[in-house]
């Protein structure tokens, strides 16, 4: 199966959460933060949402940083995914 995303939404992975500080401190599930680093797996076509011409300006394979409660979480054979709106990223790490 692949997701293939509609309109200005963007599929993305999220980066494994750190399971160390980096003074060495061992963290427990519960207290790690979800990073709001991820991969970009898919880009939809972008096109006309809500009136406005949507260009989309990513693209598979970039590392973004989004908003922290932005999208929706989809699991999918075994995988999670967050799937977003475009102006849900904030910027592509280089």
């Amino acid at each position: 199966m692949k997701l293939v995303p509609l309109g200005d939404r963007v599929v993305l992975k999220q980066f494994e959460a750190e399971e160390t500080t980096k003074s060495g401190i061992i963290l427990a599930a519960k207290s790690q933060e979800k990073p709001q680093q991820a991969e970009v797996i898919a880009v939809g076509p972008g096109g006309v949402v809500d009136g406005k011409e949507v260009t989309m300006q990513v693209k598979e394979g970039d590392k973004v940083i989004y908003s922290k409660y932005a999208g929706n979480e989809v699991k999918l054979e075994d995988e999670e995914y967050i799937i977003v709106k475009q102006s849900d990223i904030l910027a592509i790490v280089k």
